[in-house]
């Protein structure tokens, strides 16, 4: 049996994939920024709460509020991340619409996400190496 075997490491490995992807496209934002009309691009992340749904396929159970200090259901609370945004960018008078400082944020986001993800990965190897004795 390999590591590729295991769930944890294959989801290490696709959200590490998933993380070179998204470096390769803020990069090719970056090299595009003097290319006239050009508008960034980025990935969409995997929502896992969604999945979990999909595959869970049970209705929720409301919670009963019976004091107006009680906490709302989560259903009913605004969720300031549900707006969805405006296709809004600054554009330079050529049509370009990459803003560097959004990209360079975007690529250091990723990078700490990226080493977070190797250290995990590292990490889990080490426990397995342990568990089996052959630590060195």
């Amino acid at each position: 049996m390999t590591t590729q075997n295991l769930a944890l490491f294959k989801a290490l490995g696709a959200k590490m994939d998933f993380l070179n992807q998204r470096q390769r496209v803020i990069s090719q934002n970056v090299s595009n920024s003097d290319t006239p009309g050009y508008k960034p691009k980025d990935l969409v992340p995997v929502d896992f709460g969604n999945v979990l749904k999909d595959v869970t396929n049970k209705k929720s159970v409301r919670v009963e509020t019976t004091d107006n200090m009680h906490m709302p259901p989560p259903g009913e609370i605004n969720d300031p991340r549900s707006k969805k945004q405006k296709d809004t960018y600054e554009v330079a008078p050529a049509g370009n619409a990459v803003i560097m400082e959004e990209q360079l944020i975007n690529a250091g986001a990723t990078v700490m996400d990226y080493n977070l993800m190797s250290n995990l990965y590292q990490k889990n190897v080490s426990m397995i190496r342990i568990a089996l004795g052959t630590s060195q």
